[in-house]
């Protein structure tokens, strides 16, 4: 692991050493022919050699004649500033996407000062950086610093190599279909739960119709599957939001102008994490509380697992215990937990929030997804009988066609994770150009999932009938919400079932329609390691009973 990121970062200290070697000889000599003092000189001919470096050679010279990767197609822009102006100002990956509609499968951009970037989207270039050699292609060290303050480094979604290979076999028993099943009751009394909050809500407002922003209790209800299901622990933020995890996660994820700023710099550089910001304090207290909370969960369960616990961590550690030389250590399964208790929950409350806004907006799939749902789960629409143990035990999310086509198509439509980034090791050839190592590749989901040359003209339609009759031109990396390969996202199924029954809890509780005061959540998407909506989404939500 060290050695993968050692030569990852070397370019970057090896491009600092030598603009200080070059400035201190420069400085020298101007000193000689000056009368200027050695600290005046050397500081003036730093700059002079930074702003030569940067602008003449990084985003003229560099870019247009020396890079090798100048053959590959680029939208048009000047290096110095590149494509940023779209960029922060467009939806994540939707200019990715009209540029590969435009100039082909591999497509070159620039971030200031010509920062380099590829985006791939034909099968066999998404193929090789994901299955065939997915460990040629870790996560960038900037982008693998920014994440670690809240999934702690050594987690599964941010191990490489042997090290990652060893975290998933020892996490597979968590997360099998069988597993999975074992946990359904969990996701039932939670869902259910949500939705009685708001009946209850509707009651004593004396109303049966209400504007609720879904995303909020959406996150503290998967916030509290995770916490019971993947690790034994009651975290009721449903009935007391306030509770500390949550509060921690929502001081995360805030939107403000000093807080994208400041996220966007930690993309870029490790240094960000010093700056004297709100934002970074924030950061800083809410990873305390996480970290904390997940020391506290590995201690409560390392020594005192029963054999009849089915939680996710429980039967990790279990198997963890009979690994001998491949054990986890303590902090390796801490990193587990920060990594499960932030991307196992806010990714499925955003995915399902998202589903809940087209489903309102296209009635027509609500009430015939609800047709569905009443058909197969009849005692789900009886206030007497929806939470009745025996009737819930009796039912599988999964033998529900069209509710399996629009959880697909919604996850599809809007990808919760619009991108993964990636950065080569070893000489690669993607697309039929050869990339050389250090280079960085993005993979835009949200590019991807919407390409008419994957999934036809009707590729930027909400259509749930589409997975009946898949186009031709479809295959395994048209659909990129969860990746695939080795490094595909190991929660894919507990986050499916997850996202299945909040739906069923819901819609046989609750009608939903737009909300015309509020903007359309589809037009204000924002990224912040999940593609939320900025001002959550808001909906006029009816009861049934």
């Amino acid at each position: 692991m060290a050695a993968i990121y050692g030569r990852l970062e070397m370019s970057y200290n090896l491009s600092f050493t030598t603009l200080s070697l070059v400035s201190v000889l420069a400085g020298f000599i101007m000193n000689k022919i000056t009368n200027l003092a050695p600290v005046t000189a050397f500081g003036v001919t730093y700059l002079i050699v930074v702003l030569s470096y940067y602008i003449l050679y990084q985003s003229w010279i560099y870019p247009f004649y020396v890079s090798p990767l100048h053959g590959i197609p680029t939208p048009p822009c000047f290096p110095l500033w590149g494509h940023t102006p779209i960029i922060i100002t467009s939806e994540m990956s939707v200019p990715q996407r009209k540029w590969h509609q435009q100039y082909g499968d591999i497509v070159r951009y620039f971030y200031p000062f010509g920062i380099e970037r590829l985006s791939v989207v034909d099968h066999e270039s998404i193929k090789q950086t994901t299955v065939s050699n997915p460990y040629n292609y870790p996560k960038p060290p900037t982008v693998r610093n920014w994440m670690a303050r809240l999934l702690g480094s050594n987690g599964v979604l941010l191990a490489e190599g042997d090290v990652h290979i060893k975290q998933r076999k020892a996490l597979a028993p968590g997360f099998s279909t069988q597993s999975i099943k074992a946990l359904c009751p969990i996701f039932w009394r939670k869902a259910l739960l949500l939705s009685e909050i708001w009946r209850q809500g509707m009651a004593e407002a004396n109303t049966n119709q209400k504007s609720i922003e879904v995303l909020e209790g959406l996150n503290r209800t998967t916030l509290d599957i995770i916490g019971q299901a993947g690790f034994g622990t009651e975290i009721d933020s449903l009935r007391y939001p306030e509770a500390p995890l949550r509060a921690a996660y929502q001081a995360v994820f805030a939107f403000d102008v000093a807080a994208r700023f400041y996220h966007a710099i930690h993309t870029c550089t490790m240094f960000a994490k010093y700056l004297p910001m709100k934002t970074n304090r924030d950061m800083a207290r809410s990873r305390k509380v996480i970290r904390d909370a997940a020391t506290q969960i590995i201690e409560s369960k390392l020594y005192k697992v029963n054999s009849t616990d089915k939680d996710i961590i429980a039967l990790t550690i279990r198997n963890n215990n009979s690994a001998g030389a491949d054990r986890l250590s303590f902090d390796t399964m801490r990193d587990q937990v920060m990594t499960f208790l932030s991307a196992g929950h806010d990714t499925t409350a955003t995915g399902a929030a998202w589903t809940l806004h087209l489903l309102a907006k296209y009635p027509h799939v609500q009430e015939r997804l609800r047709a569905e749902i009443k058909q197969h789960m009849s005692f789900l629409f009886d206030p007497h009988s929806r939470e009745n143990d025996v009737n819930i035990a009796s039912v599988d999310v999964d033998n529900l066609p069209y509710l399996d086509n629009v959880c697909r198509e919604s996850l599809r439509y809007i990808p919760p994770i619009p991108l993964t980034s990636r950065q080569l090791i070893s000489e690669d050839r993607l697309a039929g150009h050869v990339i050389p190592p250090q280079t960085y590749v993005a993979i835009h989901a949200n590019a991807i999932n919407r390409l008419p040359q994957y999934w036809g003209p009707t590729a930027g339609e909400f259509d749930p009938d589409r997975w009946d009759c898949l186009p031709s031109t479809y295959s395994t990396s048209a659909f990129m919400t969860f990746l695939q390969g080795p490094r595909g996202c190991i929660g894919r199924k507990f986050a499916e079932t997850e996202m299945k029954t909040l739906l069923c809890a819901l819609l046989s509780r609750f009608v939903f329609e737009s909300n015309e005061r509020f903007e359309d959540p589809e037009d204000v998407k924002m990224w912040r390691l999940v593609l939320r909506p900025r001002d959550g989404v808001h909906l006029k939500v009816s009861s049934l009973v």
